[in-house]
């Protein structure tokens, strides 16, 4: 159910510019949105808040490196930055950061920013950044995604580590908070499981729950290219042999065309040939090509019991990288460890963005307020309560922004509880219709997916990932023959969509592989309402007719009935692929349309498939790929749907 807006909430904006902010969230600030800056004008004020922040920490804080011991004797190398009267009758709270991206600056060089806004070193705490075992200045291996178990993990380094925090560090008050963003907050959920005492709370944001599954590498089993590519041929997979503060140097592409460069690049096999050395991982990808017990034992969501510690999990609609992660991470937590606090939120923002940027627009999507300082406060005050004992910040189980509507909503579960189940089916026509399965006998759609002609997912002239393509304007994609798109009538009322979306996909292919993605859109009137020749004067962008993005995910076919086990295709045979998109929470206005668009290309985000079968796919050589025509069938035997939860207002 909706919840109404505590008695208790006060200025949910004012909150983050004082150290005895007592922040509670509402459903929606009532303060009216300041007016858009510029990007120049926001990255002036960003620059000048970096300057500030980092006079005030060198001005404020004491900075000391030490060399931890883990149970197996390998020192993992943690930076830790103090109030300068830490110990002088005063003790702090420590929040820690866990990271394969560097603790630095080392020496005598100070970070520029500690916490996750000025609040933090304003009101005083204890700041500690550790170097995973194997990244940078620690001893060890690095092992990516390190499963649980054995005489060592993340669980255990972080037991360790907080052990030797509070035992040591002077003036500390015996409480530990751990965050992080993306694969810190992988770190920071991992660790959580089996808490030291001393854990007292945690939020994990964006983290990786499932690289093969729905995070970073892999959707639904399909390779994601330009991310894997650019993330471990960047640097991130070159080894670290022994401790060193420097990232080695990764690829040149030579190009800004990433949709170029990976063309020309051809089949996956011939990826190593433009590596600047040999990426281990790489080529634990390639000997694991199907869900077998390597991606099995990285599965977080499945690993996380005993968890004592407050948790606060973040996420963002707009993620490109690591929603999945929160989802699934937050639901196995709720089911494993009742009786703990933990909430999620989740709001309209790309990787990062509730800690980066304003939060009002993301591609051609627009929220109509500054959403991401909505949310900081009510991230400070989680850490104050549970670290500080300030006040409680009232949070519920779920506090989620509503896209479509642009407003935050409060619920006691997610997804939540009063939504009814509802199929959106596919007709004869390219129409889409509620509740009405097709009747007539036979009826399909049809496109060549060509390999050497791949649809592109983003019309950006760019080589590295792409942020923004999530809520981009599909009109691109939409008039191109090799992508079939079924869109709905005008709507007559507002309907919003909240939770997963699952596809229940009727279709054939020519050859024996096949990728299909599917795309959730919010098509605009051909008349938006109010805008005028004003607005157009002023260089507003006229949205008539935009076919915004509101969830797409890929399927790797072969994956239909087992992960495990893939399955060629029988030529020309209707067969049923069934996957699940990550949820949504969003309205479709009364006069907007609901779109869905299926492709079987989608580059290079997802590298391409053959499209006849190969064993290993990595494996496939360029004389492999062919093109295939693509059937989508839509009559009485095979109904292709979305299957969708209707919010009741």
């Amino acid at each position: 159910m909706r919840l109404k807006t505590s008695l208790l909430a006060a200025a949910l904006i004012a909150a983050s510019a004082t150290a005895t902010v007592t922040a509670t969230v509402t459903a929606q600030s009532t303060a009216p949105a300041p007016a858009a800056k510029s990007q120049a004008a926001q990255m002036a004020d960003m620059m000048a808040e970096m300057k500030a922040r980092g006079e005030y920490v060198k001005a404020h804080y004491d900075k000391q490196e030490y060399d931890v011991a883990m149970r197996d004797g390998v020192k993992l190398h943690t930076v830790v930055y103090s109030p300068k009267d830490a110990g002088s009758g005063k003790t702090y709270p420590m929040l820690m950061q866990r990271t394969p991206y560097s603790a630095g600056p080392y020496g005598d060089k100070y970070k520029n920013t500690l916490g996750q806004t000025a609040d933090y070193e304003k009101d005083g705490f204890i700041f500690v950044f550790q170097d995973v075992r194997g990244r940078f200045m620690s001893e060890g291996e690095y092992v990516n995604m390190r499963p649980v178990g054995g005489k060592v993990d993340e669980t255990t380094d972080t037991w360790d580590t907080v052990d030797w925090l509070v035992k040591n560090i002077h003036g500390n008050n015996g409480k530990v908070g751990q965050w992080g963003i993306s694969y810190p907050g992988f770190y920071t959920a991992i660790g959580a499981i089996n808490t030291h005492p001393a854990l007292v709370a945690v939020s994990p944001q964006a983290p990786i729950g499932n690289w093969f599954l729905g995070d970073d590498m892999h959707r639904n089993g399909a390779f994601v290219l330009n991310m894997a590519y650019g993330f471990f041929n960047g640097g991130f997979g070159y080894p670290h042999p022994k401790p060193t503060p420097e990232q080695p140097k990764g690829v040149d592409f030579g190009t800004p065309d990433g949709y170029d460069y990976y063309l020309k690049l051809g089949a996956l096999s011939n990826a190593p040939k433009r590596f600047v050395q040999p990426i281990a991982f790489w080529d634990d990808i390639v000997a694991h090509p199907n869900y077998d017990s390597f991606w099995q034992a990285r599965d977080l969501p499945s690993k996380m019991s005993n968890v004592k510690a407050a948790v606060l999990f973040v996420g963002g609609w707009f993620d490109t990288e690591d929603l999945y992660g929160p989802l699934h991470l937050y639901k196995a937590v709720e089911e494993k460890n009742p009786g703990i606090h933990n909430s999620i939120i989740i709001g309209p923002w790309t990787h990062g963005g509730w800690l980066r940027g304003t939060g009002r627009s993301v591609g051609d999507a627009e929220f109509g307020r500054d959403t991401a300082l909505d949310y900081r406060p009510v991230e400070y005050a989680f850490f104050k309560h549970w670290l500080k004992g300030g006040p409680d910040p009232d949070l519920p189980e779920a506090w989620v922004f509503e896209t479509g509507s642009n407003q935050w909503q409060r619920f006691d579960s997610w997804p939540p509880k009063n939504v009814t189940p509802r199929t959106i089916y596919f007709q004869p026509g390219n129409g889409l219709k509620f509740d009405a399965k097709p009747t007539i006998a036979s009826g399909f759609g049809e496109y060549i997916s060509d390999p050497a002609h791949p649809v592109p997912y983003t019309t950006e002239i760019i080589n590295r990932w792409s942020r923004d393509y999530i809520a981009a304007d599909q009109r691109f994609a939409s008039s191109r023959p090799d992508v079939i798109t079924y869109t709905s009538e005008p709507l007559a009322a507002d309907t919003t969509l909240a939770g997963p979306i699952k596809v229940k996909l009727w279709v054939s292919t020519s050859g024996t592989d096949s990728d299909f993605i599917v795309k959730l859109i919010d098509v605009n009137p051909d008349k938006m309402p109010g805008y005028s020749d004003d607005d157009r004067k002023a260089g507003k962008p006229d949205r008539g007719g935009q076919q915004t993005m509101v969830r797409g995910e890929p399927m790797r076919a072969r994956f239909r009935n087992s992960f495990e086990k893939p399955e060629p295709f029988v030529p020309n045979q209707p067969t049923a692929v069934n996957y699940t998109l990550n949820d949504v929470f969003h309205t479709f206005k009364a006069g907007h349309r609901i779109m869905v668009q299926v492709q079987s290309t989608w580059f290079p985000f997802i590298d391409r498939n053959p499209q006849k079968f190969v064993p290993n796919i990595y494996e496939a050589k360029d004389s492999d790929f062919i093109k295939a025509t693509q059937r989508v069938y839509q009559d009485a035997a095979h109904p292709t749907a979305i299957e969708v939860g209707v919010l009741q207002q």
